[in-house]
């Protein structure tokens, strides 16, 4: 059975490629989610994409993702180091969750040290840039493989 993959991409990360590329690489979303499709997809995993700069549009699709999706790939932007209500929906659909930062967040700005989504995910990919969405990618293809 083909398993089903939830990537979401919080706060601000629809201006990837145009803002602060020091810190985020010259890569757009869309350029993101096409390598990590493609590579998906070599790896026998569909993948949906999700978007937005509402914690409750994010929340609304982590509910949905329940009976739908085996996992789920989260990037939550600034909402990772202070949502809660982003946490409690994590826990409350039981699917393995992979945080994804592009930039180091122990790097940054204090308050960027802390996630609240830590407690709740499976893992954590934190500065390794793009290629953090396509390890979430690599390990849920070998969690799957498991079993």
């Amino acid at each position: 059975m083909l398993k089903k993959i939830l990537v979401l991409n919080g706060p601000n990360l629809n201006l990837l490629g145009q803002r602060e590329t020091t810190i985020y690489g010259t890569h757009t979303l869309a350029e993101i989610n096409s390598q990590i499709d493609y590579l998906g997809k070599a790896l026998d995993l569909e993948l949906d994409f999700f978007q937005s700069n509402h914690e409750g549009e994010l929340i609304d699709q982590i509910h949905q993702a329940l009976n739908k999706f085996q996992g789920i790939i989260i990037n939550g932007g600034a909402l990772s180091h202070y949502s809660y209500a982003l946490a409690d929906a994590i826990s409350a659909v039981k699917l393995p969750t992979v945080e994804v930062h592009i930039s180091n967040i122990y790097k940054r700005e204090e308050f960027r040290h802390n996630s609240v989504l830590a407690s709740v995910v499976i893992g954590q990919i934190s500065g390794l840039g793009i290629f953090g969405y396509k390890a979430a990618i690599y390990f849920f293809a070998d969690y799957f493989q498991k079993g």
